[in-house]
């Protein structure tokens, strides 16, 4: 079960840091995201954001060998992935690649959720 957990940890985790490579630029980020970046202050945020981005996900895999770590990992992986989905739900123009994200951030929430119950199922009654 602890494999399944650390598993699970590590697939959300790499959906998390997926983002990072918006640190390569505007170009990077308009693949990603389907908008332009030329502003130079919303990218210097936009870039910003794929560092923190990289680091929730580089805890959360870093949880998947910590077992300590799990239980901060779950919550901050899944508050990152619920608080996406909560502010891109409503809003009917959201282009297809922030959809995207939006469904794959769903994907990862059952995931998590998955580790979350297997993770209290598995530990010993006290």
């Amino acid at each position: 079960m602890e494999k399944i957990v650390s598993g699970l940890l590590i697939l959300t985790g790499l959906l998390n840091a997926a983002p990072v490579m918006g640190v390569l630029g505007a170009e990077r980020l308009k693949t990603m995201y389907g908008l332009s970046f030329e502003e130079p202050n919303l990218l210097v945020l936009m870039q910003h954001r794929a560092v923190l981005f990289a680091l929730i996900g580089g805890f959360m895999i870093a949880a998947a060998f910590k077992p300590a770590l799990q239980p901060a990992a779950f919550l901050i992986g899944f508050v990152s992935m619920a608080a996406f989905v909560a502010l891109a739900w409503g809003v009917p123009e959201l282009n297809g690649h922030l959809k995207r994200v939006m469904i794959a951030d769903i994907a990862g929430i059952g995931a998590l959720l998955a580790a979350i119950a297997i993770y209290f199922l598995a530990r010993p009654q006290i």
